[in-house]
């Protein structure tokens, strides 16, 4: 008896759609409404006609700005505006979505053995790999439609936030797929993301090097985030490059699904290296154990903090473009920032989002716990002479001080830039590196929460990125979106001074690192007290 290939995906869909019933609405509402909370606010931020004309000119001419945001086609209207600041931030955070979303419904299910025990009962064999892509997709084009909806409801014309939501949602597609095929290549969870994200990378950068050198612009065409921009929602919608994406999406599926036959359940494509049969003398301690685990993530995050702290450092000086001949916007730098100086205020929104990112490393390395955990890989280490809070201690090191240090290289290497952009690199690199670190107490306390949760609700240790999400949108965007201040008290964040420019407490620090302490106790004390697994 033949079985259906995609036999049960109806139930693995819904199980999936359990599983992620927290951070899917995150995800798809955090990044669905932004773009129509800006394009909402653009008639208070550029009021008169003189200044609406002056931005298209103004932003075409900074290849700096085109290297971050993009080509500015028309942002003499609401909606171009929009697109230009979000055209390709948007894309790229729902493209992780995808790939996180697939990986985790694939190649984690395989890592834990879950996958094996579905397969076999009645199980097709296209039904694992299909009610991922189902999901991720549902994420995908959600995101698009809330788009749709929302900008429609702010005012913009319905052809552009159709364009707008389409691009976005093929894009998140084209990565899908592109998880999809890492998923049968790779034969865990981590390499299988850290292949996805890499392509993501490259995306991301082609694009960027494209729009900013104009003698290079066709690597734009090579990414598919430079075709997302290329759309161009209101000015002129390319409807036919919407064609280049969701061709792309198909194929880049089509591809995962011919691998998918090539390969066993818990195996990968890409054979992993035999393993020593004694460990080396330095992997005799749970922490070299973590080092062993971590040095790979650590690393390739270490690498982008560079680059990006190099990439805004270069930015600061000509900060003062994005704001234009707007009073508006200059003082929503300023509520950012909490100086009066554009420049000032932009450094100390660099530390502040240096920090955001930092805490998402950090919840990555924290969560590694659960994932060994699940994985059984716990439970014979604990049953040696290694203990709990020492087993703890090595992965945590690498959240906390790790955080740390890719927070350091990144305000020496923009402090540094700047520094040298302005010539005062004696000044810039200590004002920037301290603006940067000392926002590390709020990044402890994200971290804290992480361990809270794994320590007394290990199946709920997701949800830690929705609270990371709540505090990027609160920090990022509250203040463009002019959300009382209450409500953006609720980020740690908001608590730190904005050095360089404003006044510096240590009143906030010690208050945030006291609450730290006392959620990571709380956590630790919890994981001593439960059962493994």
């Amino acid at each position: 008896m033949t079985t259906h290939p995609l036999l049960s995906t109806r139930h693995l869909v819904r199980l999936a759609l359990r599983r992620d019933r927290i951070v899917m609405p995150v995800w798809i509402l955090l990044l669905g409404v932004i773009p129509a909370a800006v394009a909402g606010s653009y008639g208070e931020l550029y009021k008169t006609e003189a200044e609406r004309r002056s931005l298209t000119t103004g932003m075409a001419a900074n290849p700096s700005l085109n290297l971050l945001y993009g080509p500015p086609f028309d942002l003499s209207d609401a909606g171009g505006f929009t697109v230009w600041r979000y055209g390709t931030i948007i894309p790229f955070f729902l493209a992780m979505a995808c790939v996180f979303t697939v990986t985790r419904h694939t190649r984690q299910e395989e890592d834990t053995g879950r996958q094996e025990l579905l397969s076999s009962a009645v199980l097709g064999r296209f039904a694992a790999l299909t009610a991922a892509v189902v999901t991720a997709a549902l994420t995908a084009f959600g995101t698009g439609l809330l788009t749709v909806v929302a900008l429609t409801g702010a005012g913009v014309p319905l052809s552009g936030a159709v364009a707008f939501g389409a691009a976005i949602s093929l894009t998140g597609l084209v990565f899908t797929g592109v998880a999809a095929i890492t998923a049968q290549l790779a034969e865990y969870s981590r390499t299988a993301n850290g292949l996805a994200m890499a392509v993501l990378g490259v995306a991301f950068l082609l694009r960027a090097i494209g729009d900013a050198a104009k003698d290079v612009s066709w690597l734009s065409w090579l990414s598919p985030i430079g075709w997302s921009t290329q759309v161009r929602p209101f000015a002129g919608e390319r409807w036919w490059v919407l064609g280049l994406l969701l061709g792309t999406a198909v194929a880049t599926g089509a591809v995962a699904y011919a691998l998918s036959t090539r390969r066993d359940v818990g195996l990968g494509l890409l054979p992993a290296r035999p393993g020593p049969a004694t460990a080396a003398p330095g992997l005799r301690s749970p922490l070299a154990l973590a080092w062993r685990l971590h040095r790979g993530s650590f690393v390739g995050w270490t690498i982008a903090f560079a680059v990006m702290g190099a990439l805004f450092g270069s930015l600061a000086a000509g900060i003062g473009d994005v704001v234009g001949e707007s009073q508006a916007t200059a003082e929503i730098f300023e509520r950012m920032g909490g100086a009066e100086q554009i420049v000032d205020a932009f450094l100390g929104t660099l530390g502040q989002i240096f920090a955001i990112i930092a805490s998402m490393y950090g919840v990555q390395a924290a969560l590694r716990m659960r994932s060994e955990e699940t994985a059984v890989r716990v439970e014979p280490l604990l049953a040696t002479r290694v203990g709990r809070l020492r087993w703890t201690a090595g992965h945590l090191l690498f959240a906390l001080l790790g955080s740390a240090v890719m927070m350091a290289v990144a305000g020496v290497l923009a402090g540094l830039l700047h520094g040298l952009r302005i010539s005062d690199v004696a000044h810039q690199v200590p004002a920037v590196l301290g603006a940067t670190m000392a926002q590390l107490p709020a990044v402890w306390l994200v971290l804290a929460v992480t361990v809270l949760l794994f320590g007394l609700l290990p199946k709920y240790t997701t949800v830690a990125w929705a609270v990371a999400g709540v505090f990027v949108t609160l920090s990022l965007f509250g203040p463009v979106l002019q959300l009382s201040q209450p409500v953006l008290n609720l980020s740690p964040f908001t608590h730190i001074p904005k050095l360089p420019a404003a006044e510096f407490t240590a009143t906030p620090l010690l208050w945030l690192t006291g609450l730290a302490v006392v959620v990571f106790g709380a956590g630790l004390a919890g994981f001593r007290r439960r059962d493994i697994g």
